[in-house]
């Protein structure tokens, strides 16, 4: 038999003499047949041929593009393919072939972005254009290379039931979104991020599937009652038969790397990913990683979310660790929004002074071992000297806007000027930022949690659901309609920031930032770092510094309140590099010489006067049409 093109070997996929093989993981099932549709209401059945550990094959010459099959399990039920790359017709309905090895790639030159590189953008396809396409996002990647974003990270593209959802409920793994644009869709836009220089991030999901047309356990015992995450059934890693799941998440992961070019993947939620055997999924999914960089020829990078606060998420194998690239750290975010906000629900109990934001900057962690009164016990451990580019770091994201009584952003929540100064923190931090979408304008439209399930009786449970997890969580309101048409259509972009001015002075803050971290060799720095606050009885003043203490330094000086205050003394030659105030942001400074005195909620930034940032000039900013 001819070998595989690709290292993926479930699905169909193709083999050295261009034939087509399609291959199944179905141990309980006596006899698998692959159905090959004429019409919709004519097929052809075929025998798979049996393989040892459950597995089923058949392959077959002049397969067109699209071809629709199924797989039928003991002559009886019959189900789309587990590893189907295309629904073209939705959830429960048959799969379509995809010759993965026939796309049109155009990016040869490209060799990745290094992972201390990354200014990360979390887009929703749905949301982030009116068409809600992946073909549509193209025509916005100038303005983000214009901002300084280098990667752009998808929430979850894998087929989910309906045309609106987050993309967590996806339940065929390997397939693109059909009303997203589906694979071709995908090819065309990393294709496009890759030419203007842009690193693709693509969010999955190991921990559950969606509830709604998920039929992996009508095949095998990809599922397990040992453990149980929030969002239902955890994938079996460490039982009976697990062999075949990890090699189904294992082949996902060498799908979009080696077959779709993406550059790296966001692992949702791994501390519920549940495995006690000595070879962690997560150490798979890594080594998978590296197997399809190696064979497409540019590093992949995987960034895993976590609350768990484990730092052998990011550390080295050789030191007892999985080896990921970096871990997002949601005490820095928290850190900042219970302090700016005052909002103390939920996990902000933890946090919300000053002195968190100092922790938070100085250790990675503020969880670092310590007790935690919203989970009434200890949590977490010390990164030690694991540099900051493992860690990424945010001030809003898709859940942080959405999980709470009012779906708003930080931009409705805050006076404009304590705003400006969390942003400053958030991009001089000795971290990966990430930044979701439409913040750096100011959208103040909603993001909110919203489905298109079509099953109404799970819908409604959903929906409730919700509202009894938000009341945990210490959030009392209205929760808007998930399954609602205008829950979705309201958090559509506006992108637009020509009008109001503040929008585009927000935007040139970030720009400016962004700009600071590629230029300033002290935002190179990871490892050098440090934060007090003055004065110690009543602290009001925040310093920060990066970079090592020399002339090759940056420090950051924050006034913590509504009140004017006085200026620490300029150290050595400094030159003041930035402030949050300066009029070009939207802010009241009116004196750009005289800093002896802070402006409310001021953040300026002093360092080497020829890091000074040039004048900006007359750029084309406009947003593009929609």
């Amino acid at each position: 038999m001819a070998k595989p093109i690709f290292l993926r070997s479930i699905g169909a996929y193709p083999l050295e003499d261009d034939t087509t093989c399609w291959r199944v993981w179905a141990p309980t099932a006596q006899q698998v047949d692959l159905v090959l549709y004429t019409s919709q209401a004519n097929y052809e059945i075929i025998p798979m041929q049996a393989e040892d550990f459950g597995y089923y094959s058949v392959s077959r010459a002049d397969v067109p593009e699209g071809q629709t099959y199924a797989y039928r399990l003991d002559g009886r039920a019959i189900y789309p393919d587990p590893a189907s790359l295309w629904q073209p017709m939705g959830i429960h309905k048959p799969s379509a072939v995809v010759h993965t090895q026939r796309f049109a790639w155009t990016d040869q030159p490209w060799h990745g972005v290094a992972l201390r590189d990354l200014v990360i953008y979390e887009v929703h396809c749905g949301t982030f254009t009116e068409l809600g396409t992946l073909e549509a996002i193209i025509s916005r990647l100038p303005a983000l290379v214009d901002l300084g974003i280098t990667a752009i990270e998808l929430m979850p593209l894998a087929q989910f039931p309906g045309a609106r959802n987050w993309g967590y409920d996806g339940v065929h793994l390997y397939a693109v979104h059909n009303t997203y644009g589906g694979p071709q869709a995908l090819v065309q836009l990393v294709n496009a991020c890759h030419a203007h220089g842009l690193a693709v991030i693509l969010d999955v999901v190991y921990n559950h599937l969606g509830p709604e047309g998920n039929y992996l356990e009508r095949f095998a015992p990809y599922f397990t009652d040992r453990y149980r995450t929030p969002w239902g059934p955890a994938l079996n890693y460490d039982g009976p038969q697990s062999d075949g799941v990890r090699q189904f998440i294992g082949d996902n992961v060498r799908l979009w790397l080696e077959e779709y070019h993406v550059d790296g993947l966001r692992l949702d939620a791994v501390h519920a990913i549940y495995d006690m055997t000595a070879q962690h999924i997560l150490a798979d999914i890594r080594q998978a990683a590296e197997e399809a960089a190696a064979r497409r020829g540019w590093p992949a990078v995987v960034i895993a979310e976590s609350h768990a606060n484990d730092p052998r998420l990011v550390r080295p194998a050789q030191f007892g660790g999985y080896g990921l690239d970096a871990v997002w750290n949601d005490d820095y975010h928290h850190a900042l929004h219970a302090f700016y906000t005052g909002e103390r629900q939920a996990y902000g109990v933890d946090f919300g002074r000053p002195e968190h934001i100092v922790k938070a900057w100085n250790k990675t962690f503020v969880l670092d071992g310590i007790y935690s009164r919203y989970r009434q016990r200890r949590h977490g451990a010390p990164p030690g000297e694991i540099s900051g580019e493992h860690f990424v770091v945010y001030l809003q994201n898709h859940d942080l806007v959405a999980n709470r009584a009012e779906p708003q952003r930080l931009i409705r929540q805050l006076p404009a000027s304590a705003y400006r100064q969390a942003v400053c923190l958030v991009l001089a931090a000795p971290y990966i930022p990430l930044l979701f979408m439409g913040e750096e304008y100011g959208e103040d439209r909603p993001f909110c949690f919203f489905t298109s399930f079509e099953d109404r009786d799970l819908a409604l449970r959903v929906w409730e659901g919700r509202k009894r997890e938000l009341a945990r969580l210490g959030w009392i309101a209205e929760v808007p309609d998930p399954q609602a048409e205008e829950t979705f259509q309201a958090c559509k972009l506006s992108w637009q920031w020509s009008q109001p001015q503040a929008r585009s002075q927000l935007r040139r803050l970030y720009k400016d930032l962004l700009q600071a971290r590629r230029s300033w060799p002290a935002w190179r720095d990871f490892s050098n770092r440090e934060a007090q606050l003055a004065p110690a009885e009543q602290p009001v003043i925040l310093q920060l510094w990066r970079g090592p203490r020399s002339k090759f330094q940056t420090r950051i000086v924050c006034n913590l309140t509504a009140q004017p205050q006085l200026c620490p003394a300029r150290e050595g030659h400094e030159a003041v590099l930035l402030s949050s105030e300066w009029p070009r942001y939207g802010g009241a400074r009116s004196d750009l010489e005289d800093y002896t005195t802070l402006l409310p909620w001021e953040c300026v930034i002093f360092g080497p006067a020829d890091w000074r940032l040039p004048e900006p000039r007359f750029t084309d900013q406009r947003p593009l049409e929609r």
